[in-house]
């Protein structure tokens, strides 16, 4: 059991949960995930890690409520324990000193490139943070993103906070006045999508974090198998991120689906025994 030493909402959907796990903290960087289970009959799933304390032991995460897993992870308190956390998993993100950067996130996708940004920033690169969400309630980490970019634009899909207008608008301005070196993106397919055709007709090197389905993280069972540049590779053990250019974006929209109908079936089942059955949602349904 890896006890959870401080839980607290972000925004509605959105809690950060910092859990002692200190063999992590000491091993983990920046681009690195975790895998974990809730409960002994519950799924695994995958997690970036935002932060370490490694003198602590501790790490954060944070987690977006979209299905029965993520909503138990949402609802544990303080004192509470996760079951299962195995990692640090896949490999740290490919960068060098002195880079001139742009660390593009999506939603929650801000979660795994404000850790790559802080890492640019350590390395005596130069970082120009791009953050966007649908809306001002699905913005996370401003403040410490802000705290380690030398430039910060902030993007909402209505306008409720900073500028009204998809990510990729601002990107491709800063493409267009600024030498960049390397662009880090991190969020829903969609978007990555959309940077990676943002950034091919400047010719530079992007870096996509894949968020396919992951089980077992370790590649055997495939469920996160990705083509890049023809290829077939694992997005647990081969990435998580991949150059952008390369990635068959339709492919891994399709994968992405696999188990659509399940995940809302069971999803369905667990809020029919919250509803109904008063069952505690921190345990199994």
């Amino acid at each position: 059991m890896f006890p959870i030493r401080d839980a607290r909402p972000l925004a509605p959907t959105l809690t950060r949960l910092v859990v002692e796990a200190p063999l992590v903290a000491r091993k983990w960087r920046a681009g690195q995930f975790v895998i974990l289970r809730v409960a002994e009959a519950g799924e695994r799933i995958p997690l970036t890690v935002v932060d370490v304390d490694p003198d602590e032991g501790l790490i954060t995460l944070v987690v977006q409520a979209v299905g029965k897993t993520t909503r138990q992870l949402c609802a544990l308190r303080t004192g509470d324990g996760i079951l299962d956390l195995l990692g640090p998993l896949g490999n740290p993100s490919p960068m060098e000193s002195g880079l001139t950067a742009a660390c593009v996130g999506g939603g929650v996708g801000t979660a795994l490139v404000y850790p790559i940004a802080r890492a640019l920033k350590a390395a005596a690169g130069t970082v120009h943070g791009l953050v966007g969400a649908r809306s001002d309630s699905l913005l996370i980490l401003e403040r410490e993103m802000a705290g380690c970019c030398d430039s910060l634009v902030v993007t909402t899909d209505d306008g409720s906070r900073g500028r009204k207008a998809l990510v990729v608008e601002p990107l491709r301005e800063l493409l267009g006045r600024s030498r960049i070196d390397a662009v880090y993106t991190s969020g829903p397919l969609p978007m990555m999508r959309a940077v990676a055709e943002t950034t091919r007709p400047f010719g530079v090197k992007t870096w996509a974090s894949l968020n396919p389905i992951m089980l077992d993280g370790t590649g055997m069972c495939g469920g996160c198998r990705v083509t890049v540049a023809g290829a077939a590779r694992f997005a647990c053990v081969d990435g998580p991120e991949f150059d952008a250019h390369a990635v068959d974006f339709d492919e891994l929209a399709r994968r992405n689906t696999t188990y659509a109908d399940m995940e809302r079936a069971a999803d369905e089942r667990f809020r029919h025994a919250l509803e109904h059955e008063g069952h505690d949602e921190r345990q199994p349904a």
